[in-house]
């Protein structure tokens, strides 16, 4: 269940005009005695039952008012007649006078005050005593105007004639009259005289060095010491007087001779009487409650302290246990094992909040302990209750992290407080306070959970604080930090990571290892991001196409060529291809995937061949490549340029970025080429997203290119190797002899192949095939018929003894077992088949006759050693006949060893018949031309009985139309294999499909 807000929690909220945005202004925290003398103090200083009310009694400060009063009653024993004030500047000195003041001057009326019956019980009396009380201010009285003189009053230009008014109007002052006229310190017996004599009387000194500062050229510095010293021992020697003296005025206004007169007074005093050191360290927070909240009496304990509500009670002991769990990664000043107390203690400000002012902030000479801090807190909780109550945040305490630094009034409140205020260019550069303030910045583009919490934000502030703002030498710790902003509802991991976010970015944060602070000057971020603005852009492009090269390298059996921009800059080989696209051409580009298309399908101005063996690789958009480019370049010119300028710690530094940055650019190039283009099994581009990608995460390819095969094996779309009976099953029919040339190119060729990252590997298929008797791998045939070589099962050949060539082919198991059958039982012939028969030329008409020498199968046999014979004109060893001149019937004759046949022709006589000599002297045609259908059955028969009449023929052309009609739809692989078989036969491939 979430913790409920502080300021939703009743019991104790703000002070009402902290709740309406009117926090007091400073001076309203700084008490003036003589303002509360005067009546005209604000009323939770002059209304003393207020003022008391809104005053938690310490430990110290009970003590104290426990002396005097005790003194005042005349009680000598373990009291003080001459007391010494001394802590730092904003302390509380004046804040305990006052309390003294209204104490002394209301004697038993106080009783029933807050905190009174404990200052009682410290004194042991039963009774308070009322006395005269005067009050020296060393900021407020001025000794050459005087006071009084214009008022019915007598003129007052000493310290001592003040007093002496003070403590018995004008009779007592004319008692020193003439040492106020002429200046003259009164000594004991005129101190006496004008001591009131029916009633304890306390005089209240504050400031005294400034008085003595402003005087000292007239010598009034000495008068007043020698008064004061004159005033102690008389004090001394009396029952019920009580002297009190705050010499400090601000360390950083001293000179040296305010630096010798503090010395010299403080000795004076602390000789005569008491120097009391105060100290409420311990009970600040307890103050704090008292100075800015509201809270019902009936939870104060009888020790003065405010007792917290349930809800209240809860946050500190979920924190509590928060900080038990995760000790080890805490501070070790904090008191781990009473963080229960602890939180109770300073709610609902978080216990780094109330301690970072004693630990870090009280080394600053400017600070002012309990002043400074109400001033800073008081502006502080009035931010957070009217952001908390308009729905901005929810948080459980009010914790370090939550200072408005992007408030002026705070900002310049808080510089006061440090004494100068050059940290507003830091602040405001790298805190809040604009709105492109770095850790603003980086909470906006945060995960969910770290936006929520403000981590950024958090974490820069609590630096700020932890070190002073750089001001006096001090560091947040990583421990320090993780306790100020973490809680119960954050991921303590998530610290971390805002921390390196704003050591990578932030211009005035300076880190050495895991400890922090903000520095006066720029640290090497704002150098670097001077350097950035002024890295040229084609620097930028030319680093960028470096860096790609490094991770696209080059890996057996791929090819890789960088930045094609023409297909003819992709090769048209049979080896896989890895293109890589510039990054200005990226995947979102309208001109990239035409171009895309373009190199797969094309090369330079003719088809590309191997179309599966290009594969793209394409970039996302390369913004942050060039960023992270820029930044390289930046880096390495400050490494450069700006070296010798540099301290030891930002030299450390600068190595440490130049390294991260040179891996940065690399793994920016992982992540932004994350798409692959290819040709897919439908013969359209296949685009594959690879995702995110980093080094760390490629399967342990150390180039992106090996990580890129490693996919595409994964897609089945590359292959180390190819199974025997993968090539039978999508054996070409056009072939009965596929040659292994054709056979390679085919997988990178076709997209319905698988891509061979090696080429050669089909070498070690075709050897397994053969093996296995899937097919046999022979060479051209002999003239006796025989194929050299010959490789089928037993015959097995090195794969170096293998060829890929046009003249080496694959042919099936059983077409290999029919061959190595006619091996064993050669084919015997039989029969001689002559073409043409039955054919009538004209005389000198030359006509070439094919035979067919076939076994007792009538299968074909491979004899070329054929003998011709005519009877009638000549024929050559090829079977051509040059007709006689006379006309006849003659024979034809081929002839194999004792087997042969013959065909007879007719030779015309052209002279004959008179009846038909028109007919006979007609022209001969010099063109034949048929077209028409031819069933498949009557293909073979087709060729035989009418093409092969003209084949030898050097004019013969052979047209065809291939028509197919088939139900439904043609398939793509179809297509690409009808145009593929073309293709291995050098025919025109372009197969048009309606």
């Amino acid at each position: 269940m979430p913790l409920k807000p502080w300021y939703k929690i009743e019991g104790l909220i703000p002070r009402e005009d902290l709740r309406e945005n009117r926090p007091l202004d400073a001076s309203e925290f700084a008490v003036n005695l003589d303002h509360v003398r005067e009546n005209r103090a604000s009323s939770d200083y002059q209304d003393p039952e207020k003022f008391f009310s809104r005053t938690y009694l310490t430990p110290w400060l009970a003590e104290f008012a426990g002396q005097v009063t005790r003194r005042l009653s005349g009680i000598k024993t373990e009291a003080n007649a001459v007391y010494n004030l001394a802590t730092q500047f904003g302390g509380g000195k004046t804040h305990a006078l006052t309390l003294l003041y209204h104490l002394a001057k209301n004697g038993e009326a106080a009783r029933s005050w807050s905190g009174v019956r404990k200052i009682l019980d410290r004194a042991e009396i039963k009774t308070l005593p009322t006395a005269a009380v005067a009050v020296f201010v060393g900021t407020e009285f001025d000794s050459l105007k005087g006071r009084g003189g214009d008022d019915g009053t007598p003129l007052r230009r000493t310290p001592w004639g003040e007093i002496a008014f003070q403590l018995g109007g004008e009779s007592a002052f004319q008692i020193v009259a003439e040492h106020d006229a002429q200046f003259i310190e009164p000594k004991g017996d005129a101190i006496r005289a004008f001591l009131p004599k029916d009633k304890p009387c306390l005089i209240l000194m504050d400031e005294i060095l400034n008085y003595v500062s402003t005087y000292r050229s007239k010598g009034y510095h000495d008068k007043l010491y020698n008064f004061i010293q004159a005033l102690s021992e008389t004090a001394r020697g009396e029952d019920n007087i009580v002297l009190i003296a705050s010499i400090p005025a601000s360390v950083m206004e001293y000179t040296a001779a305010d630096e010798a007169d503090e010395q010299r007074f403080k000795k004076m005093l602390d000789r005569l009487g008491k120097s009391v050191v105060m100290s409420a360290a311990a009970e600040a927070s307890e103050i704090i409650r008292r100075r800015l909240f509201e809270w019902d009496e009936r939870a104060v304990t009888p020790e003065g302290k405010i007792m917290l509500p349930k809800e209240a009670t809860a946050t500190c002991n979920e924190y509590a246990d928060w900080v038990v769990e995760n000790r080890t990664l805490l501070p070790t000043w904090f008191p781990i094992d009473n963080a229960r107390e602890a939180f109770a203690a300073s709610y609902p400000f978080h216990p780094a909040v109330i301690s970072v002012f004693e630990r870090k902030w009280a080394a600053l000479p400017r600070f002012q302990r309990t002043r400074g801090i109400l001033r800073l807190l008081a502006l502080w909780v009035s931010r957070a209750y009217v952001e908390g109550f308009q729905g901005a945040h929810k948080d459980p305490l009010v914790t370090l992290g939550t200072a408005p630094l992007d408030d002026p009034m705070f900002r310049s409140a808080a510089f006061e407080q440090m004494g100068e205020n050059r940290l507003e260019t830091a602040v405001t550069t790298d805190i809040c306070g604009k709105k492109d303030s770095h850790a603003l910045r980086f909470d906006a583009e945060a995960a969910a959970e770290i936006k929520k919490a403000r981590l950024h934000r958090k974490a820069a502030i609590a630096i700020f604080f932890e070190s002073n703002g750089g001001v006096v030498r001090a560091e947040a710790t990583l421990p320090e930090v993780r306790l100020a902003i973490a809680d119960p509802s954050i991921n303590i991991g998530n610290v971390e990571t805002v921390l390196e976010t704003l050591k990578a970015d932030c211009y005035y944060l300076t880190v050495e290892s895991t400890k922090y602070h903000f520095s006066l000057s720029p640290n090497l971020n704002k150098i670097l991001a001077d350097r950035r603005a002024s890295v040229q852009p084609d620097r930028i492009s030319d680093r960028v196409s470096a860096e790609i090269k490094k991770v696209f390298t080059r890996i057996s059996g791929i090819d890789v060529r960088h930045f094609p921009e023409q297909s003819s800059d992709i090769p048209n080989a049979p080896v896989l291809v890895l293109g890589v696209l510039s990054s200005e051409r990226s995947i979102n580009e309208p001109s990239t995937l035409p171009l895309v298309e373009k190199i797969i399908r094309e090369s330079g101005t003719s088809d590309r061949t191997y179309k599966s063996a290009v594969i793209l690789v394409l970039a996302d958009a390369n913004h942050t490549l060039r960023d992270e480019a820029r930044k390289v370049l930046a880096w390495e010119d400050i490494r450069d340029q700006e070296h010798n300028n540099l301290n030891e710690a930002q030299r450390r530094q600068l190595e440490e970025n130049l390294k991260k940055a040179q891996r940065d650019v690399q793994e920016a190039v992982w992540r932004t080429y994350k798409h692959i283009v290819l040709l897919g099994k439908d013969n359209t581009l296949r685009q594959i997203d690879l995702g995110l990608v980093t080094s760390s995460s490629a399967d342990g390819s150390k180039s992106m290119t090996g990580m890129i095969i490693n996919r595409l094996k994964m897609e089945d779309e590359i292959q180390e190797t190819i199974a025997p009976r993968f090539l039978v099953r999508n054996w070409s029919p056009v072939f009965k002899e596929w040659s292994t040339k054709a056979i390679r190119d085919m997988f990178f060729s076709s997209p319905l192949f698988p891509r061979l990252i090696d080429p050669n590997a089909i070498k070690a298929t075709i050897k397994k095939g053969i093996i296995e008797g899937n097919f046999a791998y022979v060479g051209k045939t002999t003239n006796n018929g025989k194929y050299e070589p010959f490789y089928f099962q037993e015959i097995r050949p090195d794969t170096s003894d293998l060829e890929i060539s046009d003249d080496t082919f694959l042919i099936q198991a059983q077409d290999a077992e029919q061959y190595l059958k006619d091996q064993e039982d050669p084919p015997v012939l039989t029969k001689i088949v002559i073409a043409p028969t039955n054919l009538t030329l004209k005389p000198k008409q030359g006509q070439t006759f094919t035979a067919k020498v076939l076994d007792r199968q009538d299968r074909e046999m491979a004899i070329s050693d054929i003998s011709w014979t005519a009877t009638g004109g000549s024929i050559d060893n090829g079977g051509t006949v040059t007709a006689a001149e006379t006309a006849g019937n003659y024979i034809v004759t081929a002839t194999v060893g004792t087997i042969s046949n013959f065909v007879s022709f007719t030779v015309e006589d052209l002279f004959g018949d008179s009846d038909k000599d028109d007919e006979k002297l007609l022209p001969l045609p010099k063109q034949l031309t048929w077209s028409g259908e031819v069933t498949p059955q009557k293909w073979t028969q087709f060729y035989t009985k009418v093409l092969s009449k003209f084949s030898a023929h050097k004019d013969l052309k052979l047209k065809l139309k291939v028509e197919v009609m088939v139900d439904g739809d043609i398939s793509d692989q179809k297509v690409e294999e009808t145009k593929v078989a073309l293709q291995e036969l050098g025919l025109d491939n372009n197969v048009q499909r309606h």
